[in-house]
C-alpha cells in the first residue's frame, strides 16, 4: 500500500520511517471525492484553486494534503500538522500531526513525479494507448481481452492527460499484472512525458488524423506526436513492442522512430494481425475472420459499426503479444463492452438514438455515419450533426467530406452550428434533396425540426464536438419518445 512516507519519498526525495505505517487510500483532486486516509492533491484551475478546498478534504477525513501555498482558507478550527518537503533532510521538517499539509514546489509537478515513483516500485506490463480517434473504446477493449488472464489495472474514463495518467498510475497495486494506460495530447511532449512516468513496455497507435490542429499546426506535429509513444518503447530484447495500424501510413512508418519489436494490424494480409469476411448487422454486432500467421478464428462480437474490427485487433495483437491464444482472446471479445461512447436510446414513435455525442472528428463523425448506414429495418435515417472544433486549416474539408458522406446515408440531414453550414451545403452538392437538408444555430432550434419531421419509426444519429452540448438534443428526444 501506498503510506504517508512513500509520499513524501515520492514528491521530495527523502524519506520519514515516521509516516511509514499511515497507509493512503486513494489519491484525489476533487474534494468532494475525499475519505477516510485518501491523499487530497491542491490542484490550481481555471476557475477555482484546490487550496480553497483542503478544510473540506480534511473534515471528509482526508489524511494529507499536497499544497504549494499558504493561502489556504477554512481551515479554522481545524489542528493540522506541516511539513515542507523542499528543506534539505538536515532540517527540521516540522509537525507531523495529522491530517498533514505538505508543502511542495508544484502541486501539478509534485503529482507527476509522486505517480513515476509509485510505478517503479511494480514489475508488471504497462501499456500505452494513443492515436486522434479510438482511444478509449480501445483501452476498454484491450483491458477486456487481458483481463481473461491477468489481473489488470486500466484508466479510468478518459483519464488520459497530465492529471489522469498519473492518478491512473497511484492505483497500482502489487496484485496487479497489467495496466492499459490511455495517453492523450495537445502538444508535442506530453506523450513522451506520460511514458516517462508509466513506463510502458507495449505502445499501441491507433490513427494519426487531423484532431487538435489549431493547437499543433500541421497532420505531420499530430504524427509526430503520436510517434512518442512507440519511440519511449524500450527496444525488443527487452521485451518493447510496437502495436502499429498497417492501414494508416503515418502509423505504419512510426516503425521508422522505435528500437521495439513491430506488430502490425489491418485489414489485409500484409498485417501480422488481420481480419477477412467482414460483416456487420448493424445495432446486432460485427463477425469476421482474425488472422495470425497459419493460425485463424471466427470472432461473432457485440460491437457495433464495421470500424469496429479496427479496435477488436489492436485489442487481439495486444492479447497475443501478451501470451494469449487466438481462442481465448475472441472469447473475451464476445463479451458485451460498457458503452462508451456510442449509445442508443429511445426516440419518438419507437424510433432508435444513436446518441455519439461525447465527441467529434471527421474520421469519428464518418465512422459513425457509415454506422448508420449499416441500420436497416428501422425506417428512414436521420443525421443531426454539430460543429466540430479543433480543425484548424482543415475546418472546412472536413465539414466538407462528413457533408458528402452525410447525403449518400442518410435521407435527411440537420446541422447545428456556425460550422455546419458547410456541412449542410456540402450535403445538397453531393445529392441531397435541399428540402431535407436543414441547417440551424442552436440545439433548441434542432428539436424543433426533429418535431416537424418525425413522424414515424426512424433512426436518428447525434453527433457533434464536446463543446456543441448535443446531449441537449437527445434528452429533448427522449420527451418526445414519451408523448409519442
Amino acid at each position: 500500500m501506498l503510506t504517508l512516507a512513500d509520499v513524501v519519498e515520492g514528491v521530495g526525495g527523502q524519506r520519514i520511517e515516521a509516516l511509514a505505517q499511515r497507509p493512503v487510500g486513494n489519491v484525489v483532486i476533487d474534494s468532494r471525492q475525499a475519505l477516510r486516509d485518501d491523499l487530497f492533491v491542491a490542484l490550481p484551475g481555471e476557475h477555482r484553486d484546490g487550496h480553497d478546498f483542503v478544510g473540506h478534504a480534511f473534515g471528509r477525513g482526508a489524511l494529507a494534503a499536497l499544497v504549494h501555498h499558504d493561502r489556504l482558507p477554512n481551515l479554522e478550527g481545524l489542528q493540522v500538522g506541516w511539513l515542507d518537503v523542499r528543506r534539505p533532510a538536515t532540517e527540521q521538517f516540522g509537525d507531523l500531526t495529522l491530517p498533514l499539509l505538505i508543502r511542495v514546489d508544484d502541486t501539478l509537478a509534485a503529482l507527476q513525479r509522486l505517480s513515476a515513483y509509485w510505478r517503479m516500485k511494480f514489475n508488471l506490463r504497462v501499456i500505452g494507448i494513443t492515436g486522434s480517434v479510438g482511444k478509449t473504446t480501445t483501452k476498454e477493449l484491450v483491458a477486456q481481452v487481458l483481463s481473461a488472464r491477468y489481473r489488470t489495472l486500466k484508466s479510468e474514463g478518459n483519464y488520459n492527460n497530465e492529471i489522469g495518467v498519473p492518478l491512473t498510475l497511484l492505483r497500482l497495486r502489487p496484485e496487479h499484472e497489467c495496466a492499459v494506460i490511455e495517453m492523450g495530447m495537445y502538444g508535442l511532449g506530453e506523450i513522451a512525458a506520460y511514458c516517462r512516468w508509466a513506463r510502458p513496455q507495449v505502445g499501441v497507435v491507433t490513427i494519426v488524423a487531423p484532431v487538435h490542429l489549431d493547437r499543433l499546426g500541421t497532420i505531420e506535429n499530430i504524427a509526430k506526436a503520436k510517434s512518442e509513444l512507440p519511440a519511449a518503447l524500450p527496444p525488443a530484447e527487452l521485451g518493447g513492442v510496437a502495436i502499429l495500424n498497417d492501414d494508416d501510413e503515418r502509423v505504419r512508418s512510426m516503425a521508422a522512430v522505435t528500437a521495439a519489436r513491430v506488430v502490425t494490424y489491418g485489414l489485409t494480409p500484409r498485417a501480422h494481425v488481420w481480419a477477412s469476411g467482414i460483416e456487420s448487422f448493424g445495432l446486432g454486432g460485427i463477425s469476421f475472420t482474425l488472422h495470425h500467421g497459419r493460425e485463424r478464428q471466427l470472432a461473432k462480437l457485440p460491437l457495433i459499426g464495421r470500424h469496429s474490427v479496427q479496435t477488436a485487433l489492436r485489442a487481439a495483437a495486444v492479447g497475443l503479444v501478451e501470451g494469449m491464444n487466438l481462442a481465448e482472446i475472441v472469447e473475451a471479445l464476445r463479451k458485451p463492452l460498457k458503452p462508451l461512447r456510442l449509445v442508443t436510446t429511445k426516440g419518438p414513435f419507437g424510433s432508435i438514438v444513436l446518441d455519439d455525442t461525447y465527441n467529434a472528428s471527421a474520421e469519428s463523425t464518418i465512422a459513425a455515419l457509415n454506422l448508420l448506414a449499416e441500420i436497416e429495418g428501422h425506417g428512414p435515417r436521420i443525421a443531426v450533426l454539430g460543429d466540430m472544433f479543433e480543425l484548424g486549416d482543415m475546418e472546412k474539408q472536413a465539414h466538407d467530406e462528413v457533408g458528402c458522406r452525410a447525403a449518400l446515408v442518410a435521407q435527411y440531414v440537420i446541422g447545428v452550428g456556425e460550422r455546419s453550414r458547410w456541412t449542410c451545403q456540402a450535403a445538397i452538392e453531393c445529392g441531397a434533396p435541399p428540402e431535407r437538408v436543414f441547417h440551424v444555430m442552436t440545439n433548441g432550434e434542432a428539436l424543433e425540426v426533429l418535431n416537424d419531421i418525425v413522424r414515424e419509426r426512424c433512426v436518428i444519429l447525434v453527433k457533434g464536438s464536446r463543446g456543441m452540448r448535443m446531449e441537449e438534443i437527445v434528452a429533448g428526444l427522449g420527451g418526445l419518445a414519451d408523448e409519442s
